[in-house]
């Protein structure tokens, strides 16, 4: 079965659907039947075979068309309605004095329904403030509580990298991520250096993951001993280069000949690298219990629920 992915929001999840006989191309914008009714998406890729009988081709819906230019228009409007929708329902959430912040406003294309995406402390009783929403839009209202991962996404920003935050840039599903990764790739255990926009390690901590892993796995510890195969001569491992792939030793260090002298790992023998805690500060500690702790709960909603 060929399917075509579709995308409904920036670095959004790319769902597939069956194009029958429309002819599409990349980057086109369509129209297409979701669990919500008519959406408008941008095509990400064409012509992807699914095995048919499978999950996800059992998952596909149809392509209804593609895009016209009275769709188009109709989307426009729709984004000007969100803005109005955003200040009406930030002027609700005060009325009924909700401890909610709204994030983000989105209509449906054919306007059967409005989301409202929100973050809050603790569970919100919103029924009265569905209420007062219905009586203004007369259609049907979906509130939406998300985490701060999610919310950021949504936001966007720039990260200390300087650049646009991977989350909101291209990043369409989120990967769980560790304290152990920034321990592998010898980043500080400051929270603050290794915590994104959203106060949860950063996502791209993950990227360089397995690639650390291996080159780690290919070094000497600092303070074992390694020995040189041509000089056939032991020297103690003062220090190594994780990406140059080198490794300083320290020869006759109880004498007054004492040198240092680098070398790269292929010239090397040494017993294999064992994984050795690192000590942190009570203060550090803490903070990385912390933020462990709340990986743990955002683990709970892994992958954006915005669709």
């Amino acid at each position: 079965m060929n399917v075509i992915g579709v995308r409904f929001r920036r670095a959004g999840k790319i769902y597939n659907f069956i194009p029958g006989e429309i002819e599409v191309r990349k980057d086109q914008r369509v129209i297409v039947e979701t669990a919500w009714g008519s959406e408008i998406g941008t095509v990400v890729y064409v012509d992807k075979e699914l095995e048919d009988g499978s999950e996800a081709a059992a998952a596909a819906r149809k392509l209804i068309r593609v895009a016209t230019a009275e769709d188009l228009v109709r989307e426009g409007k729709n984004r000007e309605k969100e803005a109005n929708a955003f200040r009406i329902c930030e002027e609700k959430i005060a009325k009924h004095k909700l401890a909610m912040k709204l994030i983000s406003v989105e209509y449906t294309f054919d306007n059967n329904k409005i989301l409202f995406y929100f973050t809050a402390d603790n569970r919100v009783d919103f029924r009265e403030l569905v209420k007062d929403l219905a009586s203004v839009f007369h259609t049907r209202i979906e509130l939406r509580q998300i985490g701060v991962r999610d919310e950021t996404k949504i936001l966007g920003g720039v990260g200390i990298c300087g650049r646009v935050l991977c989350c909101h840039s291209y990043l369409s599903e989120f990967q769980p991520v560790s304290i152990r990764m920034a321990k592998e790739q010898n980043l500080s255990l400051n929270p603050t250096k290794i915590s994104g926009a959203c106060g949860r390690l950063m996502c791209c901590l993950k990227n360089e993951e397995e690639t650390y892993e291996y080159l780690n796995s290919r070094l000497p510890d600092i303070g074992d001993y390694a020995f040189v195969k041509k000089e056939d001569a032991r020297g103690l491992v003062q220090d190594v280069n994780v990406l140059r792939q080198t490794v300083k030793l320290l020869f006759n260090a109880d004498s007054d000949d004492a040198e240092v002298k680098e070398y790269s790992v292929d010239e090397l023998r040494f017993k294999p690298r064992h994984k050795k805690r690192q000590k942190l500060s009570a203060e550090e500690a803490k903070e990385v219990k912390r933020l462990e702790e709340m990986e743990q709960e955002d683990k709970k909603n892994t992958g954006s629920k915005l669709d």
